[in-house]
């Protein structure tokens, strides 16, 4: 079967505005047929619905850019590895898949239409099998770490410091799954904040958010010596590895964590470029690693810290909030751009970079979501 993205696209655009309903009735379908799948997914499903629809979106419009699609969809294979999914399960997705699509894009759907559907999941899941299956004889399908240290730097901010039992080769910009004793079967990202080391420790920056099960745990209830479980690296975010060009780097909160790694790997690569890093918070004491930074910056005259804060009027240093202040220096037009931060942040900065003369392709963005 030929691969036909503009269908897939066109159908998918109905059922994007009822995307809520449509990943509930495409787990109430996938379990009702397939009931001992349920054990696999965690007990509350409401950001297991959110994650279904945001990768599904990425991988619908993706069609037309296959080297991306195809990278993306072998990390997501490679994850998949740490639920118990195996090559069977995949056609029981699917059914359930296009179960849900045809219901919810019923006004649209046609024959034509569904075997497009046919055809690109088919070489989706392919990807992902071909994927899993190549890794399945060389990394495990998840990895135990200890909790070495753990820092609180603000009241819902810590830094946890984790050993792996195991060697895990990861790239700095990406972030990793991580699961709890305390609540099986509920894994969350979080970005890892440092350049692989020798010792193969990394560190994680977490930040509490309500109703948060496992960023709470991390913070609260985590202390040295437990264990946790770590799924494969994933994520594309990574430094240039043979760029010439200086580098801005933007970072809201806890978006901090890529964008240090990535500049620590750019330090210790032996490249002498230029680097701003604007680090914005709302308060000061949500500088949480502020004092590292400027440890960093003392060792490497080529980076300069900026610090922002943007709702605290007693602060003394540059206050506004990170996408209007981007705009307050010379054109960032030949650097390499670095932004990671919640969704608003970054999607406003990426608009203002590019207003600016910054190409789209120079700009390399990640999101903190709920849990990362």
């Amino acid at each position: 079967m030929t691969l036909n993205p503009r269908l897939v696209k066109e159908s998918f655009s109905v059922v994007e505005p009822v995307a809520d309903k449509a990943a509930a009735y495409f787990y109430g379908r996938l379990f009702a047929e397939s009931p001992h799948l349920r054990g696999m997914f965690p007990p509350a499903m409401d950001i297991q619905r959110d994650r279904l629809f945001t990768a599904l979106t990425r991988i619908v419009w993706s069609l037309d850019s296959p080297d991306s699609l195809a990278s993306y969809l072998g990390q997501l294979g490679r994850d998949h590895r740490k639920y118990g999914v195996v090559a069977e399960h995949y056609t029981a997705v699917g059914n359930a898949l296009l179960a849900t699509i045809r219901r919810f894009a019923a006004e649209v759907w046609n024959t034509e239409i569904e075997t497009a559907w046919v055809a690109a999941y088919t070489a989706a899941a392919n990807l992902m099998i071909e994927s899993a299956s190549a890794d399945a004889g060389v990394s495990p399908a998840w990895w135990l770490a200890e909790v070495i240290d753990h820092e609180r730097r603000a009241t819902d901010i810590a830094v946890l410091t984790l050993r792996p039992t195991q060697r895990l080769p990861y790239t700095a910009g990406q972030y990793v799954n991580v699961q709890t004793a305390r609540w099986p079967r509920v894994w969350r990202t979080f970005s890892i904040a440092n350049a692989p080391r020798a010792d193969n420790t990394l560190r994680l920056h977490v930040r509490a958010v309500p109703g948060g099960w496992v960023s709470t745990t991390l913070i609260r209830h985590t202390r040295i010596g437990d264990t946790v479980m770590l799924g494969p690296p994933m994520g594309t975010m990574a430094a240039e590895e043979h760029g010439a060009r200086d580098m801005l780097c933007v970072a809201g909160g806890t978006g901090l964590a890529p964008i240090k790694a990535i500049i620590e790997h750019v330090i210790a690569s032996g490249r002498r470029p230029n680097i701003h890093l604007l680090y914005g918070a709302r308060t000061a004491e949500e500088l949480y690693d502020l004092p590292d930074l400027i440890r960093m910056e003392s060792s490497f005259p080529w980076l300069r810290v900026l610090p922002v804060v943007s709702d605290q009027p007693s602060w003394h240093g540059m206050r506004g909030h990170l996408p209007e202040v981007t705009q307050r220096f010379h054109t960032w037009s030949e650097h390499d751009v670095y932004v990671c931060g919640p969704p608003a942040m970054v999607n406003e900065t990426v608009r203002r970079l590019q207003i600016d003369g910054v190409p789209l392709s120079r700009i390399h963005r990640d999101i903190v979501q709920s849990e990362r």
